[in-house]
């Protein structure tokens, strides 16, 4: 019988992203970033004419961001300890939206703090690259973690057998984001590891009846 299979996102769940890029646009990009709601198209301006950055322009920054300032990401409190329990009950992988030049670079990212798993990119929603996934692997069960509600929202109508875990730990970012469980996409909220551990290991050690 295969293992069951742990799938999950990287930045606010395993590593801070939004921490370290705050400063480093701040520090030599000439730009402030500060949450606005959850619009992150609105968090970044000009420092120098409090200008909006323009869309394209973000994308600029993330993209220099992964390029060259991966290791200023530090593991979310927990994350590390975590994912070395899950993986003696499961198989444990990562889904990252990252471009596919940038998959070595978060496994040796990952593989640097502690965490040794396979490593998969995807731009856009994450349910199709979910559902390859987990036909790669047929898992026993399967349980899908991710910071971000339209991702959630994602692996539930292409693969809505898998449990899903709605978890963000930064909090500059966990009380402006959208609910996933709120919203009925995902099965629970947890927004730390000390809290959502249990709850993932209570999800893969069910039987069969119960879960």
């Amino acid at each position: 019988m295969s293992r069951p299979l742990v799938i999950s996102d990287c930045d606010e769940v395993l590593l801070y992203m939004i921490a370290p890029f705050k400063d480093w646009l701040a520090e030599g990009q000439g730009v402030d970033f500060n949450m606005v709601g959850n619009d992150f198209g609105e968090s970044m301006r000009w420092q120098k004419t409090g200008e909006l950055v323009e869309p394209a322009e973000i994308w600029g920054f993330l993209r220099g961001f992964f390029d060259t300032e991966m290791h200023r990401q530090g593991p979310i409190p927990g994350a590390v300890e975590a994912i070395g329990a899950l993986s003696e009950h499961a198989d444990v992988v990562i889904l990252t939206n990252l471009t596919d030049r940038h998959r070595e670079m978060r496994f040796a990212q990952l593989a640097g703090h502690g965490i040794h798993a396979r490593v998969f990119t995807n731009q856009g929603p994450k349910g199709p690259a979910l559902k390859t996934i987990v036909e790669e692997y047929a898992p026993s069960r399967a349980i899908f973690i991710d910071d971000l509600a339209q991702h959630l929202k994602s692996a539930g109508d292409t693969v809505p057998h898998v449990r899903r875990l709605h978890l963000c730990g930064e909090p500059m970012l966990a009380d402006r984001i959208a609910c996933a469980h709120k919203a009925g996409d995902a099965h629970a909220r947890i927004d730390s590891w000390a809290d959502a551990l249990p709850w993932l290991i209570g999800e893969l050690t069910k039987e069969p009846e119960d879960a």
